[in-house]
């Protein structure tokens, strides 16, 4: 078994593309809109009357990480919480990541102190899309 990618719904294309392309660093690999079939409005649960797009992010040695499916603005309520599901990005420099965060209005949790199980530390933060949803950014500062 091989993990392929995550997926997040957004509202917004251009709000989702600033902060996962433009603050996180990701590669917009392609974007299309999606096929009046798609599986996506099944397993998502989505009005198949909305029409959607598709885009599709990479790093640069870690490819198609991220998916975004965008159902446009009005289309997705916010996501409940607690929080279900969250990704983890390791960035070269947090407060950096966090300050162009802040400057473009999204939520950022306080920092942590982050111990890992094999005994390396850092700090971590939890930023929140427009919709909810969290990403978790890390960077480890002691082996």
């Amino acid at each position: 078994m091989r993990f392929q990618r995550a997926n997040y719904l957004v509202s917004n294309k251009e709000r989702a593309l600033l902060l996962y392309r433009d603050i996180l660093g990701m590669n917009l690999d392609f974007m299309k809109d999606s096929e009046e079939d798609s599986y996506s409005y099944e397993v998502f649960d989505i009005d198949d009357s909305i029409p959607m797009e598709f885009a599709l992010l990479s790093y640069e040695n870690q490819p198609r990480v991220l998916a975004l499916t965008i159902l446009g603005d009005g289309n997705l309520e916010q996501n409940p919480s607690p929080r279900r599901g969250a990704v983890v990005i390791e960035v070269n420099d947090v407060d950096e990541t966090v300050a162009k965060c802040k400057e473009n209005g999204f939520h950022c949790y306080r920092d942590d102190h982050l111990i890992t199980h094999d005994g390396r530390e850092g700090k971590e933060v939890g930023i929140l899309d427009d919709d909810g949803n969290l990403v978790v950014i890390y960077k480890i500062e002691k082996a």
